[in-house]
């Protein structure tokens, strides 16, 4: 029940009550995607003055710049002095840009390209849930040597494990909040441009599989779901991460479960951390401690061990 709460409260009091982000202004940057073309991604940029660092933060999936997870690490960047950019992964801001998958590590390339980013001496990427596994999908083949390390937080390490759990009737909560954001993403794509699956079929998905079959596999030219999993999935591969890299995952977490997790984590590469707290998805009590010997609290150990790399 304490991954449930850890899960909903945080999402719920943000909601009654938001985090103030750190003052930023809006950011953003093209790339050219060989299917659809021009592909705009936005997002906020928060600066300190002086700052020689930045931290990009990656949201999950039918998550946003403004999901209390990422304002929430980008205040505990500002209060440590770094710099960090709020990544919105295309078509999250529901500008009809496209939609992304959980191996699309273009976004972040594109980004880190950007002109705006061009002065920071030293990166750390951390990426929440989808976009933790699309950060460690990237740190397999870094296109970056001013990335030092990243992080990755609840991110479901084998994708067809992870769906069938979050596709299981006790996570229709979850699902449903998750499927009601990808279908607004999707909505808003169909309003610009071609895309690969009738809008009301979309509307009728109940399953996370569903709208993996029916929109990612064709947008992305996949031969089908089980071979975008198993393509995609970055548990089987972590062998072939070539930076630092801490991945955290939560014993209670009801979106992606500790087993489906667990079985990934054995046998890590001295570079790659792993660690097991309690908690929900993407949500964790004040005072955590990962071991780090720092200030309490997920998002500042997890900056403390980036730095440190």
């Amino acid at each position: 029940m304490l991954g449930h709460f850890w899960t909903i409260g945080p999402n719920l009091r943000h909601r009654l009550l938001p985090h103030a982000a750190p003052a930023a202004t809006p950011w953003s940057t093209t790339l050219q995607d060989r299917r659809v073309g021009e592909v705009r991604l936005t997002g906020a940029l928060a600066r300190l003055p002086g700052a020689q660092e930045l931290v990009v933060l990656v949201h999950g999936l039918g998550g946003a710049i403004d999901s209390s997870y990422v304002i929430k690490a980008a205040r505990a960047a500002a209060a440590v002095g770094l710099d960090s950019l709020r990544l919105s992964l295309r078509g999250a801001d529901r500008s009809g840009e496209d939609f992304y998958h959980a191996g699309l590590v273009d976004d972040l390339t594109a980004a880190l390209q950007s002109p705006a980013l061009a002065d920071y001496a030293r990166v750390y990427v951390i990426g929440f849930s989808l976009g933790g596994h699309m950060t460690l999908r990237w740190a397999m083949t870094p296109s970056d040597p001013r990335v030092r390390a990243v992080a990755s937080v609840c991110a479901p390490l084998d994708l067809a494990a992870g769906c069938a759990a979050i596709d299981h009737p006790r996570a229709a909560l979850y699902r449903g909040h998750v499927l009601a954001g990808l279908r607004e993403i999707y909505a808003a794509v169909a309003a610009r441009r071609p895309v690969p699956t009738p809008l009301p079929l979309i509307h009728t998905i109940k399953t996370i599989r569903a709208w993996d079959r029916l929109a990612v596999v064709p947008r992305h030219g996949f031969c089908s779901v089980d071979d975008y999993y198993a393509s995609e999935s970055a548990g089987p591969r972590l062998r072939a991460l070539a930076l630092p890299t801490l991945i955290v995952a939560a014993h209670g977490d009801p979106m992606i479960p500790a087993a489906t997790v667990a079985p990934h984590l054995h046998d890590l590469p001295e570079h790659v951390s792993a660690r097991w707290v309690p908690g929900g998805h993407v949500g964790f009590r004040a005072g955590l401690d990962l071991g780090m010997g720092d200030a309490p609290g997920l998002e500042p150990q997890v900056l403390a061990w980036l730095r440190r790399q």
